[in-house]
């Protein structure tokens, strides 16, 4: 499974790359506002720091608006994927994108459904978020284990992103079912690396170690 975070936060990139385990990122409007930044100049500071996919979003909701945004930011690096909301001009879009090359993740999955129209237009990701999912009392990794049912059924090359992830357990459980990625803020992250044992057998280790000294 890869690791992508989830962050509009250049300094929080950089603390996850560090740990040589990102191997990309995802952005959204929400994101990049709380950096008070323009989207161009932090797609751009990012690609300095993780040679990877970065996933920038469009905010129009027309197809020619969305043809447009994605043009600019396609121009801004060649890592950069486009972020495209699961609707009818967003799907028109991702086809209209994969028959040129141009990468796209299409965002706000939430269906088998949804999931199956974005592959079949090329889509290069699709984000099921699964934490909004969990939130309205429904099984967000049960829609990652039946996208993936679907995909291998019919041999799709759209990878399965799971989005919305809000603790190390649907990390795990993502990659238990499947999930070709999951994207996660830093404070997830962090948290992998956690294990009450982990630090008991540590501190045990070196108390014994001074005791030999």
């Amino acid at each position: 499974m890869e690791f992508f975070i989830d962050t509009g936060d250049v300094e929080e990139i950089k603390t996850a790359a560090k740990w040589g385990l990102i191997n990309g990122v995802t952005t959204n409007p929400s994101l990049i506002a709380k950096s008070g930044r323009k989207q161009a100049d932090v797609i751009k500071e990012i690609s300095e720091i993780i040679d990877g996919p970065i996933s920038a979003e469009v905010i129009a909701t027309d197809v020619d608006g969305m043809l447009k945004e994605a043009s600019e930011l396609a121009k801004i690096h060649d890592n950069v994927v486009i972020k495209l909301p699961l609707t009818e001009a967003g799907i028109t879009v991702c086809k209209m994108l994969s028959d040129k090359g141009i990468k796209t993740n299409v965002t706000l999955c939430f269906s088998p459904n949804q999931a199956l129209l974005a592959a079949k237009n090329g889509a290069t990701y699709i984000s099921p978020f699964i934490g909004r999912i969990d939130d309205i009392g429904h099984d967000g990794m049960a829609l990652i284990e039946e996208i993936r049912t679907i995909y291998d059924n019919y041999g799709f090359q759209t990878q399965i992103l799971a989005a919305s992830v809000r603790h190390s357990t649907h990390v795990r459980d993502a990659a238990i079912v499947g999930a070709d990625v999951a994207t996660m803020p830093l404070n997830v992250i962090q948290k992998l690396f956690k294990h009450p044992l982990t630090d008991i057998g540590l501190e045990t280790f070196l108390k014994d170690h001074q005791k030999s000294l």
